[in-house]
């Protein structure tokens, strides 16, 4: 009897061991909201999912992180600003979302970072597609991107070097747009480059046809070296048809990473988008500069080889490591808690050549920018 009672008591004490591994070892799941079917972000989009899903493909078949398996929940908002707040408030009320990460919607984003939406849910956003300071410095988002102030200078320097002395700044009304339009002109004076004029483009579906006339009207009679074109979206690719349609359209464009150049060169034609200069805020995905950038090759080939390489693949792999590095941090139970408090302390953390740096003070994305143009046929080459 006592035999049989001993017996039955290892049996149950290995059940509830297996049973308590089992739930710590419990498939985690980050929650992503972004666009597939909206044609201004799909390919964007697209390219996340396919880059943080073979990130986390390549961890899982090596069993995981701590024992956990990774994956990735996508909610598509349509590109709508109220409706990635309302899958945000979802994503925060399923338990099983551990975290969120690369959000794709800028005036969602917005939303969400003013209402102080991460830090009242006490859940972590990594690396959304976000360089506004007043995104990436809100509580609980930890950034990947470079932000809107790098890429300004690089472009800045890069018209100074080839002499493009003269320019004129073409913004948006909305998100980045205004702020962005004063750093130019402030930066600009510094470094001896003169604003010849500025134009404010209305992202009013109802304004824009007006305001796009009237900054080709200002840009064509300024006659700049170069055009800042400070916008995303439909705003940007229709003032570029405009322009290049324009007496003097061949005038040099220099263009932030949130201009998508596969939309552009869809809409405008490559003839038209042909020289476009856009900084990027990820490194070059197409040579092994740095180690990571070969893993990420790699893991594309063997889990998405229909995905081409792009930069926004390498964008998701990079945020997919990072979320992965955090999990690693918190142990064998992982909880929102936990993984707040193991990005908050991860200082600088080396990605494999790509460096981000994470404290309590201070929150630095990789910090590079990339200056990339766009070719006769459609690609972007450095």
């Amino acid at each position: 009897m006592k035999t049989a009672r001993r017996f039955r008591l290892t049996f149950l004490l290995v059940v509830f061991g297996m049973a308590a591994q089992a739930a710590q070892a419990a498939e985690l799941v980050f929650g992503q909201v972004a666009s597939l079917t909206n044609p201004t972000s799909a390919s964007n989009a697209k390219g996340l999912v396919a880059g943080i899903s073979a990130c986390f493909e390549t961890l899982n078949a090596k069993g995981g992180v701590n024992g956990h398996k990774l994956r990735l929940d996508t909610r598509d908002d349509g590109l709508q600003a109220p409706k990635m707040v309302e899958l945000t408030r979802e994503l925060v009320g399923d338990p099983s979302i551990v975290g969120l990460m690369s959000y794709l919607n800028s005036g969602g984003i917005n939303a969400l970072a003013k209402d102080n939406a991460f830090g009242k849910a006490g859940v972590a956003l990594i690396a959304p597609l976000q360089g506004d300071r007043h995104v990436v410095d809100a509580d609980n988002v930890f950034p990947l991107r470079s932000g809107y102030a790098d890429e300004v200078n690089a472009l800045l320097k890069e018209a100074k070097n080839w002499g493009k002395e003269t320019i004129a700044v073409v913004n948006m009304n909305v998100a980045f747009g205004p702020g962005l339009a004063d750093l130019v002109q402030a930066r600009a004076g510094e470094m001896g480059l003169k604003v010849v004029s500025r134009s404010v483009l209305d992202a009013n579906p109802d304004n824009l046809p007006a305001s796009v006339a009237a900054a080709v009207r200002a840009v064509s009679a300024s006659q700049p070296k170069a055009i800042f074109l400070l916008a995303a979206g439909k705003p940007a690719i229709e003032f570029t048809r405009a322009v290049r349609s324009a007496p003097g359209g061949t005038t040099q464009i220099y263009g932030l990473s949130v201009l998508l150049h596969e939309e552009l060169v869809k809409a405008i034609g490559a003839d038209k988008a042909r020289g476009i200069v856009l900084s990027q805020v990820i490194p070059y995905p197409f040579t092994q500069a740095a180690p990571i950038i070969g893993e990420y090759q790699k893991a594309m080939k063997q889990y998405a080889p229909s995905e081409p390489l792009s930069f926004s693949s390498l964008e998701g792999y990079l945020g997919a490591r990072i979320a992965a590095e955090a999990v690693r941090r918190s142990g064998a139970v992982v909880t929102r808690e936990r993984l707040l408090a193991s990005l908050r302390s991860m200082g600088e953390y080396n990605l494999g050549g790509v460096y981000v740096s994470y404290a309590p003070e201070r929150k630095k994305g990789w910090g590079g920018v990339e200056l990339t143009i766009i070719n006769s046929a459609g690609d972007l080459r450095k």
